[in-house]
């Protein structure tokens, strides 16, 4: 089946690319308003796009009002990337719900702020790695109903839980134990894995 994009509903569009984009990392994003109030939501449009220095990105979809998430890290310039691991995926998605922006999705998930080293953010105690992030840029993509924008955060703090990383830095994936976004209410364990080692080239 061949699709040409423009002559679908724009909803029908997105269900094709986030059926077909996966599985997605969720970024659990914590930020704070001008007015110190506290936000956390998932986004599963979210990577890491550069090592050195390191940064992160996620993609708030355009909403009317907007996200409160867009419009904290537009005011205050930071965030917090907190990694979803399985034991916190049922709390995760409480926060997923459109709340009036004075309610605290801490709150409503019952998890535990925390405060962070360099940014305002509190980060989430419950979450295997938090990375404080300062924003570097925000780029709108789109400004359609289904349109969205990038925000892009050079990672300033890691926090990662002793146990689940070695001496080496490295981290076990077992023990981070993270879940990924599927197409529609589906998310996905990371468990089934295989190695390849890339070629060298002389």
């Amino acid at each position: 089946m061949t699709i040409d994009p423009k002559t679908i509903p724009a909803p029908i569009a997105y269900q094709i690319l986030t059926g077909s984009v996966i599985p997605r990392p969720i970024g659990f994003i914590s930020s704070i308003s001008a007015a110190g109030i506290v936000n956390l939501a998932p986004f599963s449009f979210f990577n890491a796009i550069c090592g050195e220095p390191p940064m992160v990105m996620f993609c708030p979809m355009n909403r009317r009002p907007p996200k409160d998430t867009l419009l904290n890290v537009k005011a205050t310039r930071e965030f917090v990337a907190n990694i979803v691991s399985e034991e916190i995926a049922q709390q995760m998605n409480l926060t997923s719900g459109d709340y009036a922006s004075e309610i605290n999705e801490f709150d409503i998930a019952g998890l535990t702020p925390v405060a962070s080293d360099i940014v305002k953010p509190p980060r989430v105690l419950e979450s295997p790695v938090n990375m404080e992030c300062i924003v570097h840029h925000i780029i709108e993509v789109s400004d359609k109903p289904w349109g969205g924008t990038v925000v892009i955060g050079e990672v300033v703090r890691f926090h990662v839980r002793d146990s689940i990383i070695d001496k080496d830095m490295l981290i076990d994936p077992d023990k981070l134990n993270p879940v990924a976004r599927m197409g529609g209410p589906s998310y996905s364990r990371i468990k089934d894995r295989f190695d390849m080692i890339r070629p060298v080239i002389k």
